[in-house]
């Protein structure tokens, strides 16, 4: 029991490290870090490994450009979460893309689009209230 609120606390630690990494910017990467948001982090129970996960808002080149751009920098974030979190032991730091809020933009406008349809459809379609 302990061990996980040890594993969730080290995972918030590296949340924030990491956001202010990316707010005050990293090293020899060129991108906007208003781009980048963390969704999650997850620390495995031995603390060696450690899967980060960002939403990178854009288009198609400019998404593969940052995460390519995260993952250059993996060792250089390794070696800075250690000085900074003065672990014996800084995990190693993996990148995963996460993708639900553009899946979630893209159902909205899919919905924004239905709307639309039953309006021309039908000019007696009132708009559901909040």
């Amino acid at each position: 029991m302990s061990q996980s609120r040890r594993v969730e606390r080290v995972a918030a630690l590296i949340r924030n490290e990491i956001g202010q990494m990316l707010l005050n910017g990293i090293k020899n990467l060129k991108f906007n870090s208003a781009m980048i948001t963390i969704t999650d982090v997850e620390v495995s129970g031995d603390l060696q490994h450690c899967k980060i996960f960002v939403s990178i808002f854009g288009n198609e080149n400019e998404r593969e450009e940052v995460f390519s751009g995260l993952e250059a920098s993996q060792v250089y974030l390794k070696g800075e979460l250690g000085r900074r979190l003065q672990m014996r032991r800084s995990p190693e730091v993996i990148f995963k893309l996460d993708n639900g809020m553009q899946k979630g933009n893209n159902v909205l406008n899919l919905l924004d689009k239905l709307e639309e349809e039953r309006k021309t459809k039908d000019p007696n379609f009132t708009e559901l209230q909040d």
